[in-house]
């Protein structure tokens, strides 16, 4: 077989409702309620970055930055609970040196992570496993998804929406609809595409403030790209954006300390929702199988 993919996916509900999706503002309970949202020390932060750096950037690029550290922060406080094979998947050791460009994604960084060869045929699964963990966030988020029962699609979304920044840090919810798009219903797709611009405007509907971290952090003169605004007032009005504005919701959960997440959860949902060709991913002749292979294989010079 060649693209397109094999498997033809269920019948899907339609679109998510904030009824169907069970949120509610924060203080949500369930397994997360034990969960703290992390805190993001200001002067910490800017150290970390430098204050240089930040004062270059756009501020789609600060809210960028600030994300990522939030990630890398989140997925270093797993290291302890990890053993054996799954401890080697983690980055350790500082960094010396020049950086390389902030876009880069977390695969091409330096690091003396060792990677694991992957399958002949490899899974989405195998991915999340070999190439994506810890991957704390997008667990957190899709879980959040699952324990207050929104839409399997809806769950799907969150579990891929940030997966690409292993490749990619720029303009990363374009590029992770890219990478998804020939295996999954085009809701999802268009919901990874579109929840990067919502991040930065608020929908009381659904209890979704503006994000407070990024005032405290940059000040309340932070404004968003023109691109970014005309990409919101496009979504803002297409019959899809509570797609993508579900993602931005759960993706205020995807931040907890001390919550242990895992892939097995979703196993089943992906079953469902991921088209997973045969020839495995990467090498099914998509018009992202490309983008797979470079996932799976980092460190080829060609």
């Amino acid at each position: 077989m060649r693209f397109p993919a094999s498997t033809e996916l269920p019948p899907l509900r339609a679109e998510a409702t904030v009824a169907e999706a069970g949120v509610r503002r924060r203080g949500v309970g369930g397994p997360f309620a034990g969960g703290d949202i992390m805190e993001v020390d200001r002067r910490t932060f800017l150290a970390a970055v430098g204050v240089g750096a930040i004062e270059a950037m756009s501020p789609e690029d600060k809210a960028e930055e600030l994300e990522h550290y939030m990630m890398h922060r989140l997925d270093d406080s797993v290291a302890p609970v990890l053993d054996g094979e799954e401890s080697a998947l983690l980055d350790v050791g500082p960094q010396e040196g020049p950086r390389p460009p902030r876009g880069t994604g977390r695969l091409f960084a330096p690091s003396t992570r060792v990677l694991e060869p992957m399958p002949a045929r490899p899974t989405l699964v195998d991915f999340f496993r070999l190439r994506f963990a810890p991957a704390t966030h997008v667990l957190q988020s899709a879980q959040h998804a699952l324990d207050t029962g929104q839409p399997e699609r809806t769950i799907m979304a969150c579990l891929l929406h940030d997966v690409v920044l292993n490749m990619i840090k720029v303009d990363h919810g374009w590029w992770g609809a890219q990478l998804v798009e020939p295996y999954v219903d085009e809701r999802i797709s268009w919901g990874i595409r579109y929840h990067a611009p919502l991040r930065f405007y608020p929908d009381e509907s659904v209890g979704y403030e503006y994000p407070e971290l990024y005032n405290r952090i940059f000040g309340e003169d932070y404004v968003p790209e023109p691109y970014i605004r005309e990409a919101y007032d496009f979504a803002r009005e297409h019959r899809w954006y509570m797609e993508a504005r579900m993602i931005t919701v759960n993706d205020t959960y995807g931040f907890q300390e001390g919550v242990q997440v895992s892939i097995d959860p979703f196993v089943d949902i992906i079953g469902r929702n991921f088209r997973q060709p045969r020839e495995g991913l990467g090498y099914d002749n998509s018009p992202s199988a490309h983008m797979w292979r470079t996932i799976a294989n980092p460190n080829r010079p060609l």
